[in-house]
């Protein structure tokens, strides 16, 4: 067979013998692509930018490279996600670096925080990862990642409402209200909401418009407050019946040391919607007034020689020694119990609680040298619980007589008890 070619500068044809051969089908070689590191849990908290992003993240570790290695933590990748994902898109071999520090949660955080604009919804579900780990994080290397919920909020500057709200969507809201939020399409308040019903409706209540969502976050919000509400009262009414004997309508005997937790009301919202904080959503509360005129309708069981040991919130205060003046105490000290831990507040974040000390007659004062520091510093537990330091320290000054708790929920081995709840419930 004779085929033709060109000279290449004056292109006369020069006749070629060429021998024919079959066409050859080659594929163009490929390069094998990079296996990528999985994600760390910690590096799991936040969601990976989109991927339209990613790709121009790829196209610009094309033109200039990577300029910031990807960070491993146990052959897990803690920080470079999207890098290496933009690598493997490019076709470029990722550039890796172990970890080196000694705080990778912190670590995660910073880095985090530092790049993205995230809501307080898309903050508020990071948060309530940190504060129970379920997810099978080796904390040996994860560093101090189970925080309490008030620092996951503190560190992610949200409010520990917002946390708790979180929590509950992640422990039963559907993977599709978890999107939706760390979409930024739903908020964390308004999926709380939606995490009470069953996830097949949720997600058909997802695929509304935004207005129809709102409205049925609201509907049943307003729901669980009435139901909520009716509950609250059978409890009280229960606690109240069932405390009879233990709180009788006279005290027939007469005593020389009080301790009193009473049980103000004070600080709900509405009586249709108190908040999970108010005190009536634990136990029944009463009036100043009423605490006031206690002691003449329980028979006047104070001793002519008496002391008193009253519990006060600072908010409370003035209405405290308004009960002290009635139930015919002087005040003359306190001590202070220190939560450790400070609360919310108006005017100041609360951590303490002040114990009001009173006497009446001629009461016999601690010795020298026996009476306690004023300060005590310990973890609140339960609602309105106090530490049982306060009432054995009563005992130690006043060893040998008779001692009452008014209001009493848990009795105390050697001492009398008044309070609805004083015969064990808790």
């Amino acid at each position: 067979m004779m085929n033709t070619t060109y000279d290449a500068y004056n292109l006369a044809p020069v006749p070629v013998s060429v021998k024919a051969k079959k066409p050859v089908n080659r594929k163009p070689a490929t390069k094998a692509k990079p296996t990528p590191y999985p994600a760390h849990p910690l590096a799991d908290l936040f969601p990976m930018i989109a991927e339209a992003e990613r790709t121009m993240l790829a196209d610009d570790i094309t033109a200039h490279g990577q300029h910031e290695p990807i960070l491993l933590l146990e052959g897990m990748v803690l920080d470079g996600r999207n890098r290496q994902w933009a690598c493997i898109h490019a076709g470029i071999k990722p550039v890796y670096e172990d970890y080196s520090g000694t705080d990778p949660l912190n670590f995660v955080l910073s880095k985090n925080l530092h790049r993205r604009h995230l809501t307080e919804s898309q903050r508020a579900l990071v948060a309530a990862s940190i504060v129970d780990w379920e997810r099978g994080v080796n904390q040996n290397t994860a560093g101090a990642a189970n925080l309490q919920t008030r620092t996951a909020a503190a560190k992610l500057s949200i409010s520990e409402r917002a946390v708790h709200s979180a929590k509950r969507i992640h422990e039963h809201g559907s993977p599709e209200l978890l999107a939706a939020i760390r979409e930024g399409r739903v908020s964390v308040h308004a999926g709380e909401a939606l995490s009470e019903l069953q996830h097949s409706e949720q997600c058909k209540v997802l695929r509304q418009e935004q207005k129809q969502i709102v409205a049925k976050a609201k509907e049943i919000r307003t729901e669980k407050q009435k139901l909520k509400h009716t509950v609250r009262l059978a409890h009280m009414a229960i606690v109240a019946s069932a405390g009879k004997a233990t709180a009788p309508d006279q005290l027939l005997r007469r005593y020389p040391v009080f301790y009193a937790d009473p049980p103000w009301k004070f600080g709900v919202r509405s009586e249709q919607t108190g908040g999970d904080r108010s005190a009536e959503n634990h136990y029944p509360t009463m009036e100043t007034d009423k605490i006031c005129q206690l002691m003449a309708t329980l028979g006047n069981p104070v001793a002519d020689d008496a002391v008193l040991f009253l519990w006060a919130t600072n908010p409370m205060l003035p209405q405290a020694l308004q009960v002290m003046e009635a139930w015919g105490f002087q005040y003359v000290h306190h001590w202070i119990w220190d939560k450790a831990v400070a609360g919310t507040g108006y005017w100041g974040r609360d951590r303490h609680e002040l114990l009001l000390i009173g006497r009446r007659g001629d009461v016999v004062a601690p010795l020298p040298g026996t009476q306690p520091e004023t300060v005590h510093s310990e973890k609140k537990g339960r609602h309105s619980a106090k530490p049982a330091f306060f009432a054995e320290e009563i005992e130690k000054l006043y060893p040998g007589v008779p001692r009452l708790e008014m209001f009493c929920r848990t009795p105390r081995d050697g001492w009398d008890a008044w309070g609805y709840e004083a015969g064990g419930a808790s």
